[in-house]
């Protein structure tokens, strides 16, 4: 998974950097390179890893089921998790952790809520899309959610959203994104 701009504008320089999910480090690596970050990344996946490795990406192997125990709280700037909660079978558990381990978070995920996503319901059959690429037998996303839905459980959990929107086609989506974005971005705090 190659990253987003706008997602990578979203970490302030000098940013100690915990990438879960970090797939092949590319994002990681960039932050490094050109903000001065530091960090690691969490990847299960054996060809991920070599990846990471490869670009001098830290990476530690974990399924991230197995939570974020390893870390102590408040031990990084930004803990980012693109694209990986809706693979999680408790996401909102780690969506705690995100909180509990960063001072800041940032999520991804794609926003099953976009208009194409609905029409493609409405005519009886579940959305395959660009963000969404997998039929419905096949697809590693145990979940979906919506941009919406993302604000109601962060307001359950206590996290103070500082900045959101949604991407398409490689924009930044602010005007109705729970409509009319594919992918959902979220950027909080604790409260």
């Amino acid at each position: 998974m190659s990253f987003d701009p706008a997602i990578a504008a979203l970490v302030p320089p000098g940013s100690r950097v915990l990438d879960l999910g970090c797939g092949t480090g590319e994002l990681l690596e960039h932050l490094i390179k050109h903000k001065g970050c530091s960090g690691y990344g969490v990847e299960l996946d054996d060809a991920n890893l070599l990846a990471c490795v490869k670009r001098g990406v830290n990476v530690i192997q974990r399924n991230l089921e197995e939570g974020l125990a390893i870390f102590e709280e408040q031990s990084f700037d930004v803990v980012l998790q693109l694209e990986t909660l809706q693979n999680l079978r408790n996401a909102e558990a780690m969506l705690k952790e995100t909180a509990r381990v960063g001072k800041m978070g940032i999520v991804s995920f794609p926003n099953f809520a976009h208009w194409p996503n609905r029409l493609q319901v409405l005519f009886g059959r579940m959305p395959v899309t660009r963000a969404l690429p997998y039929e419905w037998y096949d697809t590693p996303n145990i979940r979906v959610g919506t941009f919406a839905d993302f604000g109601v459980l962060a307001r359950k959990n206590r996290l103070k959203i500082l900045d959101s929107f949604g991407l398409q086609d490689g924009g930044v989506v602010r005007t109705r994104p729970n409509l009319m974005a594919s992918v959902a971005v979220f950027k909080f705090e604790r409260e």
